[in-house]
């Protein structure tokens, strides 16, 4: 599999290792089939992290193996080619009803659960170096596969802990108010969020706010005082280019 065809993108290089490539396998619900092209992975309705086995009900765990078999029944090259490279359990965990916690065990390990290929900062990382799946929210967390390289998703908070924006409208509007979609429990934020929340609102930053500057500081010019107005040159050629992913204003 090409790095471009990878589910998160280019493997990680740890310096650590001299360089060399390494993946930590994420138990994020990892239900990996043959299509038309190659590997694909889809992500189940919920993963379930190793310790969490414990205290899984096993009928409930058996819907997840319902789903992964319906999906793999939709691509018919998946199960000969996992059998082609040894991994002759995949028919077996697929079919077989979990009654108990044997059955959870085998399934919490399987490749239907545990091989989401993330790089160690992206599975446990902690900000402020790089949010990981194991501390914050998936719905915000997965942006960061597909937001535009130059859009900064996690900010500092005026109180000093971090918090995850993103943009009210798309690429190149000029409006530079940011949404406030994550901030941790116990933060000055956190009370906001909570209160828009229950309103039917979204909790939204002006456009000349140190947290919006912050987001938007790739995509402006330096030295300006609002994320709101045109992109920078550099930011334009970039969103025409169309690399990175995801949506940012400026």
């Amino acid at each position: 599999m090409n790095d471009a065809d990878l589910p998160y993108g280019p493997r990680p290089v740890d310096p650590g290792q001299g360089g060399a490539e390494h993946w930590e396998m994420h138990h994020g619900g990892s239900l990996w089939v043959m299509g038309s092209h190659g590997w694909l992975m889809y992500r189940a309705r919920v993963g379930i992290e190793w310790s969490m086995q414990f205290c899984a009900d096993p009928a409930k765990v058996d819907r997840l193996r319902q789903e992964a078999a319906e999906l793999v029944d939709a691509f018919p090259r998946t199960l000969p080619a996992l059998a082609e490279l040894g991994y002759d359990r995949a028919e077996e965990l697929l079919r077989t009803p979990i009654k108990d916690a044997d059955g959870v065990e085998a399934w919490t390990d399987s490749l239907f659960n545990a091989c989401v290929p993330l790089s160690r900062g992206n599975h446990q990382g902690i900000l402020p170096k790089v949010p990981g799946e194991h501390h914050y929210p998936w719905p915000v967390k997965g942006a960061d596969f597909v937001r535009y390289d130059d859009f900064q998703l996690w900010v500092t908070l005026p109180d000093g802990t971090h918090g995850a924006v993103t943009p009210v409208d798309r690429r190149g509007s000029g409006d530079g108010h940011v949404r406030l979609a994550f901030a941790p429990e116990g933060s000055d934020a956190s009370a906001t969020i909570a209160e828009a929340q229950d309103r039917g609102l979204m909790a939204v930053l002006p456009a000349n706010s140190p947290v919006a500057l912050q987001a938007f500081s790739r995509q402006i010019t330096p030295g300006r005082h609002t994320a709101s107005g045109p992109l920078s040159a550099d930011a334009s050629r970039h969103g025409r280019r169309g690399s990175g992913s995801g949506s940012g204003s400026g």
